[in-house]
C-alpha cells in the first residue's frame, strides 16, 4: 500500500499507448515468461501418459496438485508484495519455477519417477502466479490512476498472448525437429530471459520495497489473515472477489463441457473445436486493451457490468441455443464463442474498482482478487460436474449465465473514485486523494 503522495508522483509519469513508460520492460519480461510457461500447454498431459506410461487418473492428480499450488501462489502474490515488494515476489516466483522445472527435466523425468514428477511439477505451480500477479500489483501501485484500466489491459494482453498463443506456437514449431522433451528446456530459457529482463531493466523504485507503510506494515501471519478478513471488513471487496471468481468460471467450465456437447451431439470435429478456441482467444486479445481504456474514459463499473457480465451471460446462453437451433453451423457458433472471449475481456477494469474500496490495503485487496481467479479454475468444472447429469449442458450454461448477471449486479453496487475528479490535497505532509464517488 502506497502513500498517496507516491500515487500523485506516479500519476505524472508518462505512458506509451497506455503502458507506463517505467514498466515497459516489465511487460516484455512478462510476455517472455508466459511464452515459456505456455510451451507445455498442448502436449504435457499426453507426454506424461504416452511417453512415461502414467494412467489418466495419475496424470489428473499431477495437474490437480499444480492447480492447487497455482491458486495458493496467486493468493500469496498480493500479501507478499505488501511485505517484500512486487519485484522480490516476481523473482521468488521465477526462481521457484526455474529450480522446480530444472529438477523435473534433469532428475524426475529421466528416472520416470511419478512421485518426483508430482512433487517438482506440483511445487512449480507457485512460480507463474507469483511472477505474473506480482507484476500486476506493481502496475496497480505505479501506473497513473487515470490509465489503470488500459495498463491492466496490456497486462492481460501479454499474459494471454504468451501463455496459450505464442507458447503453443513455439512448441509446435520446435517439436518436429528437437522433440517435446528438449522443447521443455527452451521453456526454461524463456522463463530465465523474462526474469532477467525484469531484474535488470525495470528500474521503477515503487516495486523495490514493500508496499505497506508505517502502521499498515504488520507481520507475515497478520498480513495473510488480513487478505481474508478484508473481504468481510470491506464487503465490497468481497463482492469484487466473487465477481472475479465468476469472470473465468464459465471459461474453465466451457473448456471441459462444451466440446463434449458440440462434438458428441452436434457433429463438430475435434479440429473445429480447437479452432473455435482460437476464435475465443483472439477475440479476447482484441478487446482487453480496448475495454481497459474504455473503463478509464467511460466508467469502470459499467464496463465490467455491461460488457463483462451481460455480454458473457448472453454468450453462455448462445453457446447452447445457437447450435441447438442451427445445428452444425460453424460461423454462428464461432460468433457465440467469440462473444464469450469479448465478455471475459469486459472484466479487465475490475482490479482498480476493488482497490478503490480499501485503498490503504492494496496488496491484501489484490490477494482477494487473485484468490477469486485461482478458485475459478476449480469452480467452473465443479458446477458442470454437479449439474450436468440432472440439468444437461443447457442447464449448466444457464447457471454460468445467471452467475454473470449476478456479477453485473454486484459490480453496480461497488463505488470507485472518478479519475477526472481526483485531486491531491496536502495533509500532515502527505498527499491525500480526495474524490467523489462514481
Amino acid at each position: 500500500m502506497l502513500r498517496t503522495s507516491q500515487r500523485a508522483l506516479s500519476s505524472s509519469r508518462t505512458t506509451v499507448l497506455g503502458l507506463p513508460k517505467v514498466l515497459i520492460w516489465g511487460y516484455i519480461g512478462l510476455l517472455l515468461f508466459m511464452i515459456g510457461d505456455g510451451v507445455e500447454t498442448s502436449y504435457l498431459p499426453a507426454y506424461f501418459k504416452g511417453e512415461l506410461g502414467f494412467a489418466e487418473s495419475s496424470v489428473g492428480i499431477i495437474f490437480t496438485a499444480y492447480g492447487v499450488t497455482a491458486a495458493v501462489g496467486a493468493f500469496l502474490a498480493g500479501g507478499l508484495s505488501d511485505l517484500w515488494g512486487p519485484r522480490r515476489v516476481m523473482m521468488l516466483g521465477a526462481m521457484c519455477w526455474a529450480v522446480c522445472h530444472a529438477l523435473l527435466l534433469a532428475v524426475a523425468i529421466p528416472l520416470h519417477s511419478y512421485w518426483l514428477i508430482l512433487g517438482t511439477y506440483g511445487l512449480r505451480g507457485f512460480g507463474y502466479p507469483l511472477f505474473a500477479y506480482g507484476f500486476m500489483v506493481w502496475i496497480m501501485a505505479s501506473a497513473p490512476e487515470r490509465q489503470l484500466g488500459k495498463a491492466l489491459g496490456w497486462f492481460w494482453f501479454c499474459f494471454t498472448m504468451g501463455y496459450p498463443v505464442l507458447g503453443s506456437t513455439l512448441v509446435s514449431l520446435l517439436k518436429p525437429s528437437i522433440g517435446f522433451y528438449h522443447s521443455l528446456w527452451i521453456s526454461l530459457a524463456m522463463i530465465t530471459a523474462g526474469a532477467l529482463v525484469v531484474l535488470f531493466l525495470v528500474r521503477d523504485r515503487t516495486g523495490f520495497q514493500g508496499l505497506a507503510r508505517g502502521a499498515e506494515r504488520v507481520g507475515l501471519a497478520r498480513t495473510f489473515l488480513g487478505c481474508f478478513t478484508v473481504m468481510f471488513a470491506e464487503p465490497r471487496v468481497g463482492m469484487g472477489a466473487v465477481v472475479r471468481l465468476v469472470n473465468t468460471t464459465s471459461q474453465f467450465g466451457v473448456w471441459v463441457f462444451v466440446p463434449l456437447f458440440l462434438v458428441d451431439r452436434v457433429g463438430f470435429s475435434g479440429q473445429e473445436w480447437a479452432s473455435l478456441l482460437i476464435v475465443m482467444m483472439v477475440s479476447n486479445l482484441a478487446c482487453v486493451v480496448l475495454f481497459g481504456a474504455l473503463g478509464d474514459k467511460w466508467s469502470r463499473r459499467k464496463t465490467v457490468a455491461w460488457l463483462g457480465g451481460v455480454v458473457s451471460a448472453l454468450a453462455c446462453l448462445a453457446l447452447y441455443y445457437v447450435p441447438t437451433a442451427a445445428g452444425h453451423d460453424y460461423p454462428l457458433v464461432a460468433v457465440a464463442v467469440g462473444a464469450l472471449g469479448v465478455g471475459m475481456a469486459g472484466y479487465v477494469p475490475l482490479p482498480p474498482l476493488m482497490t478503490a474500496q480499501a485503498p490503504e490495503r492494496k496488496g491484501q485487496v489484490m490477494s482477494a482478487y487473485t484468490l477469486g481467479a485461482g478458485a475459478s479454475m476449480a469452480f467452473g468444472p465443479l458446477i458442470g460436474t454437479v449439474f450436468i447429469g440432472s440439468l444437461g449442458i443447457g442447464g449448466v450454461l444457464g447457471i454460468y449465465a445467471a452467475l454473470h448477471l449476478l456479477s453485473a449486479v454486484l459490480v453496480l453496487c461497488m463505488k470507485a473514485p472518478e479519475r477526472s475528479g481526483e485531486v491531491a490535497v496536502v495533509r500532515d505532509g502527505e498527499a491525500v486523494a480526495a474524490a467523489r464517488a462514481q
